[in-house]
């Protein structure tokens, strides 16, 4: 039984170990996302972090359609991202 606990604890260390490793490349992975004009581009990592934000000029005339477009664009790279953050990290589990 001892042993039993200490295989087990050995397999959650390992576990964490992975989880740990995954993260820190997903921060590395990076999304990309664009509106279907091109006018407003966004990266995330897959930890969904932005790292950058691209802004077409003609967009700074119309202050609801930048926030329009911020919106969509955002929230369909932050869909990505995670998908691909929860792919990853779910073949981390044994």
């Amino acid at each position: 039984m001892f042993g039993d606990i200490m295989g087990m604890m050995g397999k959650l260390k390992e576990t964490q170990q992975k989880i740990e490793d995954t993260k820190k490349r997903l921060d590395t992975v990076l999304i990309d996302e664009q509106s279907n004009d091109g006018l407003l581009k966004v990266t995330l990592t897959a930890n969904r972090k932005v790292k950058s934000i691209v802004i077409d000029d003609s967009l700074l005339e119309d202050k609801e359609q930048l926030e329009d477009y911020l919106v969509l664009v955002m929230n369909k790279a932050i869909e990505k991202a995670t998908n691909v953050n929860e792919f990853e990290l779910s073949k981390c589990m044994p």
